[in-house]
């Protein structure tokens, strides 16, 4: 066992030592990057975590804030002011490999490769109308879409924005895919009992309104069952649809918000209404510092639908990241601490508690590849989790 877990570490070395090497020659960029010859480091610092100017960018529909500094070479110019065609379709890939050492488990020592491949495109329909998609390889499992939609920006001329497609609920809150840890946001991603619904991703619409006063409001309707293939023809099993709400402001360093959401699941013995209702935080502190907080209540009355106990159950859990940047957000390193924690109060359920500490260490070798090294403590089942990885943006 201990020469095979030197085999793994020295492949792993060799891996990151690859990166080093190869990082002066690494100079591919993303779709966007690639359409506005900008660096990825004016939306990201570093990728795929987005600055606040990132955010700004994809909240307009991936274009610029000025209309004249968007390029001409960009589209075919075909003398129909109602076609805007692209000179070549936007496409970028990212691919994640890790490798992966694990106490107390039966498979101590493994390669992840590739942990995730994706196929990305996103840009510009037309005037103040957008898309983006991308295709997934995860886990090894078969290809599938994950984010896809369509984009409506300054609805009639007003600070609106509707998104209609496949998303994550809980993007407005924080975006799992943009984080710098292996380690997720585990409260996201938690099902009770029966019930499909989760803040991962579903299908449906979401309204942001840029209100007076510096309020943010986003309504989101989904379908409350996630993102599995239809049957008989429907996406949503039932006739109900989930109801999200989420107000933020703002002040200063520190953006502050709030979130409820409302949803019934229907099955043959009995339905389940979902209830969530928590706070979220984001703290700037100075260049190098950001402390990210987020806690939510979870209540379902009826979890197994009708074929199981009938008692109301209640999950609590969130996280809290605090981010170090040595030398400032535009520096090569970053340093995350982030904490997890989730508890059902119903202890015959399965995985009723999730309880992890991940202390991670990025290291950008170019702007567009990036070294991790992370260190799980899973305090619920006392054990260690070490991960090393190379993720590739281009």
């Amino acid at each position: 066992m201990r020469r095979n877990r030197l085999i793994v570490a020295s492949v792993l070395a060799a891996i990151g030592l690859w990166g080093l090497l190869a990082a002066s020659s690494a100079d591919a960029i993303p779709a966007f990057a690639r359409k506005y010859q900008l660096s990825c480091s004016t939306c990201h610092a570093p990728f795929p975590r987005l600055k606040p100017y990132g955010d700004e960018f994809a909240g307009r529909g991936f274009r610029m804030e000025d209309p004249t500094k968007e390029p001409a070479r960009a589209t075919y110019d075909v003398g129909d002011p109602l076609l805007k065609l692209f000179r070549e379709l936007p496409l970028a890939v990212r691919m994640d490999l890790y490798g992966l050492w694990q106490e107390k488990e039966e498979v101590k020592t493994d390669f992840q490769t590739p942990w995730v491949f994706k196929a990305l495109s996103g840009g510009q329909i037309h005037d103040h109308v957008s898309y983006y998609v991308y295709g997934v390889l995860e886990e090894g499992k078969s290809v599938k879409i994950e984010d896809a939609f369509v984009q409506f920006s300054n609805l009639f001329g007003a600070p609106v924005d509707l998104i209609v497609g496949q998303f994550q609920v809980c993007d407005p809150m924080f975006k799992r895919e943009a984080r710098l840890e292996h380690e997720d946001y585990q409260i996201f991603k938690t099902k009770v009992g029966s019930s499909p619904t989760n803040l991962a991703y579903d299908r449906g619409a979401l309204l942001e309104w840029g209100a007076p006063g510096g309020l943010d409001v986003v309504l989101q309707v989904v379908n409350g069952n996630g993102i599995a293939a239809a049957k008989d023809e429907t996406f949503d099993d039932n006739s109900f649809k989930n109801l999200s709400l989420r107000l933020a402001r703002q002040v200063g360093p520190v953006r502050v918000g709030v979130f409820g959401y409302r949803g019934t699941t229907a099955g043959q013995h009995g339905n389940n209404v979902t209830t969530y209702l928590g706070p979220d935080l984001v703290a700037d502190l100075g260049d190098r510092f950001q402390l990210n907080l987020q806690y939510l209540q979870r209540k379902d009355d009826k979890p197994f639908l009708g074929q199981g106990p009938e008692r109301d159950v209640t999950t609590r859990g969130g996280f809290a990241e605090l981010l170090f940047f040595p030398r400032g957000q535009d520096g090569r390193w970053a340093l995350s601490l982030l904490y997890n924690n989730v508890e059902t109060d119903f202890r015959t359920l399965p995985d009723t508690r999730y309880e992890t500490v991940a202390l991670t260490l990025n290291r950008l070798l170019a702007r567009n590849l990036r070294l991790l090294a992370e260190a799980v403590r899973d305090l619920e089942h006392d054990r260690t989790r070490l991960t090393l990885g190379v993720i590739a943006a281009f």
